[in-house]
């Protein structure tokens, strides 16, 4: 967890991290009484590697099996285990090539028995699958630094983002939130959620690019923070975006969250959206996390804010 530090130098208290670690004590990161939510939640390389471990062991088991009675089945060299095994994986798949057949009443119940897990365990793992490759995502694009710079003459904090979607998205809405640490009047440490309310949170359509702006004013939790003291005061900054997809007909949602090493002050995002030849809107999304210097320095006074 982060070092908590209490400063008596300053008028008030001042906490300085190393770093955003979060760490649970009673909670594990996989359940194995909660299967359907951990085989959801692993990535597709290791949801390979469980679908192929667990048929493998499947296999093994019922090829044990079959070798415990030897004769049990057809064709099958007597202690072969490989022989057995490919026998369990045509009976798992139901499969059933006819060379290999079992030839004993022991043979036909743990062959029955093996049919029936082969099909419970082919509409699990592709129930599985199907809910994996449905599930929407937004494929939303997040500048990796988010800003504090001048717009009509009053100080925002922005954070551009882009739709890497083909198509539109429609109602889209976001909400930014700063982690800031604080210390009560007893002198007890805490972490408070503050809102940081936007210029604008919600859009009809979400087509190409979306800069969100919080205005830092008397009323911002922002306010009198400068660039040495946002380190000590913001633990993180996070943004959440839910929007709708008209080609899923379903919402979609996506989250992102900034350090306060990832606030440039005194800078200001590069135009990411031109006009083409063809006098077409074209958006560049490979250009949204690209900043440059202000016109005029952050340091001076705006609205009563100093952020130098």
């Amino acid at each position: 967890m982060a070092k908590r530090t209490r400063d008596d130098k300053t008028s008030g208290m001042t906490v300085r991290q190393d770093a955003f670690r979060l760490a649970k004590n009673g909670a594990l990161k996989f359940d194995w009484r909660d299967p359907y939510h951990m085989a959801l939640t692993l990535s597709w390389p290791r949801f390979a590697a469980l679908f192929f471990s667990v048929n493998v062991a499947i296999n093994m088991v019922f090829a044990l099996l079959y070798l415990a009675q030897p004769g049990s089945v057809s064709n099958v060299d007597p202690g072969s285990l490989s022989d057995a095994f490919f026998f369990s994986l045509q009976t798992l798949a139901t499969v059933g090539y006819g060379v290999m057949a079992p030839q004993t009443p022991y043979g036909h119940v743990v062959a029955s028995t093996e049919i029936f897990c082969g099909m419970a365990f082919t509409a699990i793992m592709t129930g599985l699958v199907f809910v994996r490759f449905s599930r929407p995502r937004a494929r939303i694009a997040y500048a990796s630094h988010a800003v504090v710079c001048h717009f009509n003459g009053r100080l925002m904090l922005m954070i551009r983002i882009g739709n890497r979607r083909i198509h539109p998205l429609t109602d889209a809405t976001a909400h930014l939130s700063a982690l800031i640490d604080e210390w009560s009047e007893e002198g007890q440490f805490f972490r408070r959620i503050h809102d940081l309310p936007l210029v604008r949170a919600r859009i009809p359509i979400f087509s190409l690019v979306w800069t969100l702006m919080h205005e830092i004013n008397e009323h911002s939790p922002l306010y009198g923070c400068g660039a040495q003291g946002v380190g000590k005061t913001i633990t993180r900054l996070f943004l959440s975006i839910q929007a709708r997809d008209p080609a899923l007909a379903a919402h979609v949602y996506d989250t992102k969250d900034y350090d306060p090493g990832d606030v440039l002050f005194g800078c200001r995002y590069v135009d990411a959206v031109t006009i083409d030849a063809a006098g077409r809107t074209v958006a560049d999304l490979t250009r949204i996390s690209a900043t440059e210097q202000e016109s005029e320095p952050l340091a001076q006074q705006t609205n009563g804010v100093q952020l130098s």
